[in-house]
């Protein structure tokens, strides 16, 4: 997938002009790649344009407009764009209660190892969590991560293999089979030039 350039982002008032439609069209992407495991963990598989999406809000709300701040946040953002024959999500741990988030991002700890995408006919692909947001002391409530899975796995994900995301931690094991939508929206990311 092509990467993010300068050139790729408007200007702060420009993107208020057309902010709605891009608003809506977001919401169509990310409907079917945001994946539901269990109640507490949402898992949105992230592509070129939400990546775009993100740079310009963070630009709208930030009041960003020096050349090489803009810079800064495409590069960061950037890690975020699939490479060729990958996917990228950003893993979210959601507890309504303060209190409660607490305990489970302590009892969650090891998180990172036990996160997997499961491709029929294929072993699983692991998640590779950003560990620069990793702690000794509990886990934190939002990752990015990077599954990796190579031209063999990928064909068989557009050839149309049954797909899965799972995870095997004992304080939250549970597989989830993706739809043909979600499916479809993998394929669509595996396929982007």
């Amino acid at each position: 997938m092509r990467k993010i350039q300068p050139a790729d982002i408007r200007p702060t008032p420009d993107y208020e002009l057309d902010r709605n439609r891009v608003r809506s069209h977001l919401i169509d992407i990310k409907r079917d790649r945001r994946i539901a495991v269990g109640p507490n963990m949402t898992v949105l598989f992230e592509n070129r344009d939400t990546m775009i999406y993100q740079i310009q809000e963070m630009m709208r709300v930030e009041k960003i407009t020096d050349l090489a701040a803009i810079k800064h946040e495409i590069t960061t953002y950037n890690e975020l764009v699939p490479e060729e024959d990958g996917l990228s999500a950003t893993i979210l741990l959601e507890y309504e209660d303060p209190a409660e988030r607490d305990v489970r991002l302590v009892a969650l700890l090891g998180l990172e190892n036990h996160v997997e995408l499961r491709i029929e006919g294929h072993e699983p692909v692991a998640a590779e969590f950003d560990l620069r947001q990793m702690s000794p002391d509990r886990i934190s409530a939002v990752h990015y991560s990077k599954f990796t899975l190579g031209a063999e796995r990928a064909g068989a994900v557009k050839a149309g293999a049954a797909v899965s995301l799972a995870t095997t931690h004992t304080e939250m094991a549970v597989e989830v089979p993706f739809s043909d939508a979600q499916r479809g929206a993998l394929v669509e990311d595996l396929s982007a030039e």
